[in-house]
């Protein structure tokens, strides 16, 4: 039976109507949802695409700053930051390709001769998917030279001109920072200090003005833009600023010399050892405070300061723990000039004659005799010429230049201790200075005031023993005595400047009081200059030369053990001071430590090389030029005859 054909359904109204509203809705959401897209882009395009960025790829890398220098006055550089590298691998970029890992492995051989093919493939087969190992640190500039052109060679002609020669080399690059570096080693390393990781200052001016060395980071930002385009954005660093200082290299390095050699000179003397526990030095303008020099005996390497073995043998630094080994360093790092306390003995005799002419006490014109002693507080203090009696009748004038306590306990009486003690603040002892140094030591309790001082310490203070100072504190007070009664804050940085050598600061001489008058100033002055010229100073005398000055033999602590630290402070020229010189020698390795001469001595020895750098000039006659001036006249008045027997009888003394 044949099948009927049948007629294809047609839509129905209804039909038409339901597909027609279903089409409607659907281009009705279409539109919707591209006003909402629109909507989106203009309104939270940016944060959506923060949040879209954030979760691509992205890299960063620190661009280190570098620290300031340190320079001398005359801009000799003395601290300074250079730059290293360190070799960075990106094993799981070489291992993309094998032709990478042959190629990078024989070009890091070629250029890095320590480098083995064993620790590479080790590298890249433990690290494989390390971005970061370091292979090398801290490279100069002049070992990866090589590598990177070889990485970047290119073709200069041919078909491949402009293409790279070695385009296999990958996943190698060079981390960049800074290292310090002290280009005269231990010179000045008291004052400099030096820095550890982190660019951390640790004493001297690298730990004083760190925040001023030490620069701000800059940094690289690499990520994928909404083209999934990789773009590099650069922060610059903001490098330190240098410091440009009040030394001289050229002084600093003369008083270094001259403490090695007295060290060296007196080693092994009386007892086995150095030729002193500590001898220091300071030099300094006194008509501003700048110094010019400082400088102790236990100076360290700043390109090494963890080394002891100058010190200690290899044995006591193996038995050494850490703490110990920290505390031995700490001792060697300390700075004598301004950490140390100690009583200056005769040298604070100036200041307690300053003290009674200033406040009208003394007069100038009194007299004072001197049998070796005085009966003070129940105790019997002697003074130096004790065993001889005592010196006698005695000036203000002649006290200072024989260094006379008996002369002195009777000032001190006079001026009595109300006067006595305000002046020791007014000449800053007991308070600190605020040197440009850190762990300048604290003296307030180490010095009495008036409601605690006894008869005794009265007198004993007048010549310098149970009362301590350091040694910038006596050095800046004692400028004050002799500037005409200026007192100066002593410092180290005259000038702060850029990276580009442009000044930012400049540190001008802060002025803290006035201490006593000009007249007083030129009275004492005139008693300093007679005691280097006939008094008890006279061994520091550099001929030819106005000098003033006064020595120091300070017994030490429990007394009558033989220990003693001897001292010298002086000044040239006495009219108009230019240079003060003070050193100090803490218990010098000889028989009898007594000695102030050992102190003028080394005085004389810096002094000397002193006057002909510092363009000071000789003001006075020197005797010695006198006498052959003298001679060369009586000579031009001799006859031919005379001339030839003085010439006989002159080589006959030396031969003979």
């Amino acid at each position: 039976m044949a099948k009927k054909n049948r007629k294809p359904k047609k839509f129905t109204k209804a039909m038409k109507k339901k597909l027609l509203v279903v089409f409607l809705l659907v281009v009705l959401l279409l539109i919707a949802l591209v006003v909402r897209l629109f909507y989106i882009r203009y309104s939270k395009g940016n944060e959506y695409a923060k949040k879209v960025l954030s979760q691509q790829g992205y890299a960063s890398q620190t661009i280190p700053y570098q620290r300031g220098d340190i320079l001398d006055s005359q801009g000799t550089i003395l601290a300074t930051s250079v730059d290293v590298y360190n070799v960075i691998l990106d094993c799981k970029l070489i291992n993309e390709d094998e032709k990478y890992v042959e190629s990078t492995i024989a070009a890091l051989l070629q250029c890095f001769p320590d480098v083995t093919e064993e620790e590479l493939r080790t590298a890249l087969t433990e690290k494989a998917d390390s971005r970061y190992f370091v292979l090398r640190k801290k490279l100069p500039y002049e070992q990866i030279q090589g590598f990177e052109a070889l990485e970047n060679e290119v073709y200069t002609e041919g078909k491949n001109k402009g293409n790279k020669v070695n385009p296999n080399i990958q996943g190698v690059w060079f981390e960049k920072e800074y290292v310090r570096q002290y280009p005269y080693n231990s010179l000045a390393c008291k004052v400099l200090g030096f820095t550890t990781s982190g660019n951390v200052g640790i004493g001297g001016l690298e730990d004083y003005y760190n925040d001023t060395l030490n620069g701000i980071d800059g940094r690289q930002y690499g990520y994928l833009n909404t083209d999934n385009n990789f773009e590099k954005t650069i922060k610059e660093p903001v490098n330190g600023q240098s410091l440009v200082t009040t030394i001289d290299m050229n002084i600093q390095n003369i008083v270094e010399q001259k403490i090695a050699a007295f060290n060296a000179a007196h080693a092994n003397e009386a007892t086995e050892g150095s030729g002193s526990q500590n001898t220091a030095v300071i030099v300094m303008n006194p008509q501003n405070g700048e110094i010019l020099a400082m400088a102790d005996s236990t100076g360290y390497d700043l390109n090494n300061p963890w080394d002891l073995s100058a010190y200690y043998t290899p044995e006591q630094i193996a038995s050494m723990d850490e703490q110990t080994t920290l505390d031995n360093l700490n001792g060697i790092w300390q700075n004598f000039c301004t950490t140390y306390t100690y009583e200056p003995g005769s040298t604070a005799k100036p200041f307690t004659v300053a003290t009674g002419l200033e406040t009208g006490k003394l007069n100038g014109d009194e007299t004072y005799f001197c049998d070796g002693y005085q009966e003070v507080g129940g105790h019997m203090i002697k003074c130096v010429a004790y065993a001889h009696g005592g010196h006698g009748v005695e000036t203000i004038e002649k006290a200072i230049m024989n260094s006379c306590n008996d002369a002195l306990m009777q000032m001190a009486d006079t001026i009595g201790k109300d006067e006595f003690s305000k002046y020791q603040k007014i000449f800053n002892f007991g308070l600190k200075t605020n040197i440009d140094l850190p762990g300048e030591a604290r003296t307030d309790t180490l010095v009495k005031g008036a409601d605690e001082m006894g008869s005794a310490d009265l007198a004993t203070y007048s010549f310098g023993q149970n009362f301590n100072v350091t040694m910038i504190q006596l050095a800046s007070g004692f400028s004050s005595i002799i500037n005409g009664g200026n007192y100066y804050q002593p410092h180290l940085v005259k000038k702060i400047v850029d990276d580009n050598g442009n000044t930012v600061q400049t540190v001008e001489p802060v002025l803290m009081k006035q201490t006593i008058s000009k007249q007083t100033s030129d009275t004492v002055k005139g008693y300093l200059y007679n005691t280097v010229s006939t008094g008890t100073a006279k061994s520091a005398k550099v001929e030819g030369y106005s000098m003033g000055g006064k020595t120091g033999t300070a017994e030490k602590y429990p007394r009558r053990n033989g220990k003693y630290l001897v001292s010298f402070i002086g000044f040239a020229p006495v009219e108009n001071p230019q240079v003060l010189v003070y050193v100090v020698i803490n218990e010098p390795n000889v028989e009898n430590q007594a000695q102030s001469s050992l102190a003028t001595n080394l005085a004389k020895d810096i002094f000397t090389e002193l006057f002909p750098y510092m363009n000071i000039y000789k003001d006075e006659e020197d005797p010695q030029a006198q006498e052959n001036a003298q001679s060369q006249e009586q000579q031009q008045q001799m006859t031919p005859e005379e001339q030839s027997s003085a010439q006989e009888n002159y080589t006959d003394n030396i031969f003979n």
